[in-house]
């Protein structure tokens, strides 16, 4: 850590670190300690232009020069591997700001003291200061500060390692001083999690090298590395030395999976008094000679709000920042403090889980978000992989109070710059207003105030709500006054509009004029036209009418639905015409969600708990299967019908797994008192074909649930195009500009890229349909970067999207993809000779994902 301070023309020694300091008369200066021995780092000049001061101002004393200090030092340094005895300290807080808190002090010259904590990278930093009086007079401080040591090394790394790659990294030496030097290099290698050593060098000898470097003079040394599998992260070191100079640099870099998860699910419901055998046939029967087993996990309850408390975890970590997720974030946040406070058991439940003695993991892994990030998103089994009382642990800190007022706190301040000047919202920030998504996180404000919900009281939120609902009623009447001109009779209403009037019902601001007209209208149409439609605008309907006062009405649909329900023994109460489509108003778990809500309005209660049961079967892995489908489950489940259940509940189910009981196989796996829910898994290698057979005696007199899901990886290069209602391809370009202007040339064989050259990625998309909410997903290979890395609003071929950089892929929102063909382009420059994966285009509909399809994996050669 380095350490800086902004004060008097003096400045006292402050151990390691650097020293910034600016005063009245502008002098400043820097020291970067070196260790035992060293010799003083390069002076700078500072020049009085580069202030923006008064000359007349009282105290004015002139500009001294900003220069470097070294002091011998008696405090230890942190350890690294030195090769000379002494010891190297090692740099490790790359941050990209030095964020801090302002601490002003003065003394008696009016000289203002600013202490800070600087991060360790070697390189140029922009200070900015500003000050002003009570009476308004102002004074402003810029200037370029460079962190800098007379030997430095730094290492150029991927964003991430894939396993099965082969890369030659590389490392910059500088020599700062005016002699020249011969530098020992070391590198080595960690398992992040474990920081065990690992050895993934080709050449075993590279691991120490020895540099000649001219004085002022600049140098570079590699290293051959083969990824293999097993590992999820590589922590390096690499240290130069040379006599009493040495310098060092630590960080961590995602090693990603070669393969694309599968996720297989298998859902277990037994009755009371009931005793039944489930079997996961795929995994039982699997021989695939490339499959790898990741995770088996059996997780069971005997009440079902306890799948609701595991899924809103997904709304809280999911990645993009688009207006729906992050309203689904607030939304997960809210729900989880009603939970608490509902549910008293569930507190003491949590309470116990977070005061359990097991510590947070303080690796690399845990302690960067960026990288922790990339491995939720690209290997979502890792935090699986963690031990029980890790799992527990992070379930329970959701719930934390504290911690779920700062989440709420700052996922609507998010949502709150998100909304457009008219109240609306876009689907991501930069695309136009989407009228769907707005009446989406409007109707999902109403339902937490309906509810008093934690948050829902917030000043902000009923801001947001106020302005979208004036956005809201603005369209209405607009579009009522529109229609009626052209209509010049009868009007028809689309499932816009059912959604529209259902969102506007949750909310009693006073209707007069001529959206009184129009909502008139509407009812009274609704009223002879819900028989055409759909079962979840039926739904939106019946709703809407309940709340108006046309109660009949309601009633007659919720008949209707109740005659052309199935009843199963198996799924419960459900509609085998509620299907997946295409669009918005074409989602199954939207829908039962939507239908519960009816039927419990309608005092349907026996009907709700039977309804919940195909809700709980339709629930893959943590989530049901999007983030809008999860908050609408979760707001059924938790939040309508019976759970008085829960506060008194004592568990009495059996369970075996391939004829032998799992109090034998996990005999440290206990039930929680009073909720009956547990959670345990087997991790690779335990993983073995008889635990495809589950076996559950229900001797409870409640229905109890259970779920037993296997997630394997496939290679990613032995997976083939995917043939569905959208086909993808793509392809890689070396961009040249020469004579005749630019010219792209197919990569081939014969044609390979080399370090510094530009490529160009060109994906071709055909759709024969129509889609809507539609994610395009391009990963790249790693010893690439890309060019474009600002996120944006786009327009191309006739298509508005929007395109999000990330570490390891391009992502492509799209809203509305109309039939036809399209192409993406963007281009990556080539960092790092090797041998690499490029991994997969996938396109995948957000919120109905079983519309999907991917391009054939390949592998990537660049050359020397």
């Amino acid at each position: 850590m380095s350490e800086v301070e902004v004060g008097r023309r003096k400045t006292r020694k402050v151990g390691k670190g650097s020293t910034f300091i600016v005063s009245g008369d502008a002098s400043a200066e820097i020291r970067i300690d070196e260790p035992v021995g060293a010799a003083p780092p390069v002076i700078e000049d500072l020049r009085e232009a580069d202030f923006n001061v008064d000359k007349s101002a009282p105290g004015y004393r002139g500009l001294t020069q900003i220069h470097s200090l070294s002091e011998p030092e008696t405090g230890k340094h942190e350890e690294g591997n030195s090769l000379t005895g002494l010891p190297v300290r090692i740099r490790k807080n790359f941050s990209e700001t030095a964020f801090f808190f302002p601490q002003l002090q003065t003394n008696e010259f009016g000289d203002v003291l600013i202490n800070f904590t600087s991060p360790e990278s070697l390189t140029k930093w922009r200070f900015q200061a500003f000050a002003h009086t009570t009476n308004l007079e102002s004074g402003n401080f810029f200037t370029d500060v460079l962190t800098q040591k007379l030997l430095m090394v730094s290492a150029n790394m991927p964003r991430f390692f894939r396993e099965g790659d082969t890369i030659a990294v590389s490392a910059r030496l500088a020599n700062l001083t005016d002699k020249p030097l011969k530098a020992k290099v070391n590198f080595n290698l960690f398992d992040a999690l474990t920081m065990q050593p690992v050895s993934l060098l080709a050449d075993a000898k590279q691991a120490q090298q020895t540099v000649e470097l001219k004085a002022s003079s600049t140098n570079s040394v590699s290293f051959k590395l083969i990824i293999p599998q097993g590992l999820d992260a590589i922590t390096y070191r690499i240290t130069a030395e040379s006599g009493k100079f040495s310098d060092g640099e630590e960080n961590t870099v995602p090693v990603l999976p070669n393969a694309m998860l599968v996720t297989e699910s298998m859902p277990m419901m037994v009755r009371a008094g009931q005793t039944k055998s489930f079997t996961l046939e795929k995994f039982r029967d699997t021989k695939s000679t490339t499959l790898k087993s990741k995770n088996l996990t059996l997780e069971y309850t005997e009440n079902p709000v306890w799948y609701a408390v595991q899924a809103l975890p997904y709304l809280m970590e999911f990645p993009y920042e688009c207006s729906e997720q992050t309203f689904s974030r607030y939304f997960a946040n809210a729900t989880a403090a009603g939970i608490v406070s509902r549910f008293p058991v569930i507190k003491r439940v949590f309470e116990r889980w977070k005061a359990s003695d097991s510590k947070e993991l303080l690796s690399n892994l845990e302690t960067n978000p960026e990288l922790k990030s990339i491995l939720i998103e690209e290997t979502p089994w890792l935090r699986d992989a963690q031990n029980e009382t890790e799992q527990k642990k992070r379930i329970a800190l959701l719930f934390d109070l504290n911690k779920m007022n700062n989440e709420l706190k700052t996922n609507i301040e998010k949502l709150e710059k998100m909304q457009l000047p008219d109240g609306s919202f876009p689907w991501f920030s930069g695309l136009h207003s989407n009228p769907y998504i707005t009446r989406h996180i409007l109707a999902g404000i109403g339902q937490l105030q309906q509810l008093k919900l934690s948050g829902s009281e917030d000043k902000t939120l009923n801001k947001i709500a106020e302005k979208a609902l004036n956005w809201l009623d603005g369209e209405i009447v607009t579009d009522y006054q529109k229609s009626k001109k052209q209509a010049k009779g009868k009007l028809a209403f689309g499932s816009g509009d059912d959604h529209t009037w259902f969102t506007r019902s949750y909310f009693n601001k006073p209707i007069t004029g001529t959206l009184k007209a129009a909502r008139e209208h509407y009812l009274k149409t609704a009223s002879t036209e819900w028989k055409y439609k759909n079962i979840y605008e039926q739904g939106m309907t019946a709703l809407t009418l309940l709340r108006y006062g046309r109660v009949e009405t309601a009633k007659q649909i919720v008949r209707s639905l109740k005659e052309r329900a199935l009843q199963s023994e198996e799924l419960g109460m459900y509609w085998p015409t509620n299907k997946s489509g295409y669009y918005w108003y074409q989602a199954p778990v939207e829908t039962h969600a939507l239908l519960i809500e009816l039927f419990t309005l309608a005092g349907n209660t026996k009907d709700v708990e039977e309804m919940k049961i195909w809700l709980l079967r339709n629930k893959q892995t943590n989530n049901w299967r999007t983030t809008k489908a999860t908050a609408a489950a979760c707001y059924a489940i938790l939040l309508r019908g019976d759970t008085t259940q829960l506060n008194n509940l004592t568990p009495k189910a059996v369970i075996s797994l391939g004829g032998e009981a799992l109090a034998s196989l996990k005999p440290d796996l206990k039930q929680e008192a009073g909720t009956g829910y547990f959670k345990t898994a087997w991790k690779e290698e335990q993983i073995k074909p008889e635990l495809a057979k589950v076996e559950v005696k229900n001797s409870n007199s409640t229905i109890s649930w259970g779920a037993l899901t296997w997630q394997y990886l496939e290679k990613l290069d032995k997976i083939t195009s995917a043939e569905t209602n959208i086909k993808l391809s793509r392809k890689y370009f070396i961009k040249k500009q020469k004579d005749v202007g630019q010219v792209l040339t197919e990569l081939s064989s014969t044609n390979l890229p080399k370090p510094g050259d530009v490529l160009k990625v060109v994906v071709n998309l055909k759709a024969d349909r129509d889609f809507e909410y539609v994610h395009l997903k391009d990963m790249r290979p790693s010893g690439t970067e890309p060019v474009d890395v600002l996120s944006g609003y786009r327009y191309q071929d006739g298509l508005y999207y929007y395109q999000v950089t990330k570490d390891v892929a391009t992502n492509f929102f799209i809203d509305r993809l109309n039939k036809g063909n399209y192409v993406f382009e963007y281009e990556l420059r080539v960092t790092q000779p090797g041998d690499f994966s490029t991994g997969i285009t996938s396109v995948q509909s957000m919120y109905a994902p079983e519309f999907n399809s991917h391009s054939e994996g390949t592998m990537m050669r660049i050359g020397e």
